[in-house]
């Protein structure tokens, strides 16, 4: 199966990352909640990382980002410890896109 990040475990989230860790998934979760993370990793058996970054890093085979504002996205995506952080080492058009995005000055 595949290795999957999986970014922001509200309500939508938490349970649609379980979904695929009980299909057989490797899953890596990241929450702006420590504690959310931790504990959607017992319930599910799975990873949680510290940061968006952290998350995306190993390389995972898809990246998906649940958030519910603009302002959570911008920043665990194009924040200096964001998911298009991991680009650095590879990645995707997109991420790479994003990357280019997130060192320019605003």
């Amino acid at each position: 199966m595949a290795k999957v990040a999986f970014l922001g475990l509200g309500v939508m989230g938490f349970p649609m990352a379980g979904h695929l860790a009980a299909a057989g998934h490797e899953v890596t979760v990241y929450n702006r909640t420590a504690a959310k993370s931790a504990d959607w990793a017992t319930k599910h058996k799975g990873k949680a990382a510290p940061t968006p970054a952290a998350a995306a890093a190993e390389p995972p085979k898809h990246v998906i980002e649940v958030y519910r504002h603009r302002d959570q996205t911008i920043t665990c995506v194009c924040g200096w410890h964001g998911s298009s952080a991991a680009n650095e080492r590879g990645g995707s058009d997109w991420t790479a896109h994003l990357a280019e995005f997130r060192t320019r000055k605003r």
